[in-house]
């Protein structure tokens, strides 16, 4: 059952059956973890699945969690040679899992350090306001996309500063800037030019000028093509929308669903992170991809812009509605006075679930569209750290609510291996039968991503054979597959 619960976090719009499969499993395994107190690996492996979904898991951590899941299984093989093999091999897996992961760490540290310096010398982290948010950008950026990208230093770097630079613009317009500030600013921008700009305004541009730069070039030595214009365009039309924003909130012009919503998906910064990424960790892209300079966006684009924006409001709703901004929440809420906001905060919800089913069929389904699959899986990454900032409550704006997740992604090594007692089996005098369901969560099909994103197979037992742990989970196959996703 925990098996067919994993099998439904890829699910399309239209497989009703899958719903109904996904909602049977988990009122299973809530109402039956408790009878699980004798096994607490498996009890803590539910746990952490119903309690943290699938979108909202960084794979870095996730590497993490299996490799001390499988430190802490006890194995239980025969005296066969064939088991003593698998149960070396996994030895050896654990160990280069274990030396992996620390030498990732230890990468991150030299990252975070140059990101901090580059972020001081740009005066950003010294500007007097707003959300101080370096180490939860990196965080964020490293930790999405090790496996598919666990070499591009830069990549990630490019990444963290757009989200820094992103949210301190956004508070400088939220917060600290007056209406002729902002004026000021979001003219210089669509000048691209820093004259007659000073203090804070002055601080954002050349910090902006800087990244926008860098990229422009790294592309160019690659490709040998020009994509500042592109680049540019689309924090022009990103500034623009945080313009429109503060005039909303400022003279209490409600704009309609709609419009807000045109706006907002741009303003939420979704588009910036994927498509930076996507120009310097993916081959040649059509202009077309980079945006509406040449039209609209990609449709997978929309969607993650779309449903990001989604996310932020369902959980920052009361936090803007004391500073007296509008979201989508709140104007469905105004739009219908008579009902409660759990009410608007339901009807968002059943939104954003259509929405992330037709962006997930975006990312795995050949045939959507022509975009390079690095390029979707970095959408897919990109929604994965929204999810893990907006997954419960809105953790992006804490102090210290994921602090926890970024020692152990970046600083906290992993604990050293304790020595495996290996228990051999009792002799049985008769056979008795074992009755193993196996649960495919893949879907075999020769266009399909799904097999790409790390949806395992694990087997539940009635009553363990010699190859099998007291979880009922094959020691041979399962933590093994697993291990290996940590290499990916």
């Amino acid at each position: 059952m925990y098996n067919v619960y994993r099998a439904t976090d890829l699910m399309f719009n239209g497989e009703s059956q899958i719903e109904e499969a996904r909602f049977f499993a988990r009122n299973f395994l809530v109402n039956n973890n408790d009878n699980l107190s004798l096994f607490p690996a498996l009890q803590k492996v539910i746990e952490h699945e119903l309690n943290v979904p699938w979108f909202a898991r960084l794979e870095h951590l996730d590497h993490r969690i299996w490799i001390e899941l499988n430190q802490s299984i006890p194995f239980s093989i025969g005296n066969s040679s064939f088991y003593w093999l698998a149960y070396l091999q996994n030895e050896k897996l654990m160990q280069l899992a274990v030396q992996n992961y620390e030498y990732r760490q230890s990468i991150y540290r030299r990252e975070l350090e140059d990101l901090k310096r580059w972020s001081k010398e740009k005066g950003l982290v010294d500007i007097g306001f707003g959300r101080e948010k370096t180490t939860y950008s990196y965080f964020a950026s490293a930790a999405s996309s090790s496996s598919f990208l666990p070499y591009e230093s830069f990549l990630r770097l490019i990444v963290a500063k757009c989200s820094i630079v992103i949210t301190v613009a956004d508070d400088f317009y939220d917060e600290e800037a007056s209406l002729s500030e902002l004026h000021i600013l979001s003219e210089a921008i669509q000048r691209w030019d820093a004259k007659n700009l000073d203090g804070p305004s002055k601080i954002i541009f050349e910090a902006l000028d800087d990244l926008v730069c860098d990229v422009a070039k790294m592309y160019h030595l690659q490709h040998k093509i020009d994509i500042t214009p592109q680049l540019r365009h689309m924090w022009k039309e990103t500034f623009d929308s945080w313009m429109m924003e503060s005039l909303w909130s400022r003279t209490s012009n409600l704009p309609s669903r709609d419009k807000y919503l045109q706006v907002g998906m741009i303003s939420i910064g979704a588009h910036i992170l994927v498509l930076h990424a996507a120009s310097l960790g993916c081959s040649i892209l059509p202009n077309q991809m980079f945006g509406p300079i040449n039209g609209q966006y990609e449709n997978i684009t929309k969607l993650l812009m779309t449903t990001t924006r989604l996310l932020n409001d369902i959980q920052s709703y009361q936090k803007e509605r004391e500073v007296g901004k509008m979201n989508y929440t709140l104007l469905h809420f105004n739009e219908n006075p008579r009902g409660q906001i759990e009410d608007s905060i339901d009807f968002v919800k059943v939104i954003l679930g259509e929405k992330k089913k037709e962006f997930l069929e975006n990312v795995l389904m050949d045939g959507f569209n022509d975009m390079p699959r690095t390029m979707k899986l970095l959408h897919l990454s990109c929604l994965n750290v929204f999810h893990m900032f907006f997954n419960s409550c809105n953790l992006f704006d804490t102090k210290s609510a994921i602090l926890e997740d970024i020692m152990r992604a970046i600083y906290i090594p992993l604990g050293q291996n304790e020595q495996t007692q290996i228990m051999p089996l009792q002799q049985k005098k008769t056979k008795k039968k074992i009755d193993i369901v196996k649960v495919n969560a893949c879907v075999n099909h020769v266009k399909n991503m799904k097999q790409q994103v790390g949806i395992g197979i694990g087997f539940v037992k009635r009553q363990n054979p010699k190859n099998y742990n007291s979880f009922g989970w094959s020691t041979k196959e399962f933590a093994s597959y697993n291990l290996r996703l940590c290499f990916m």
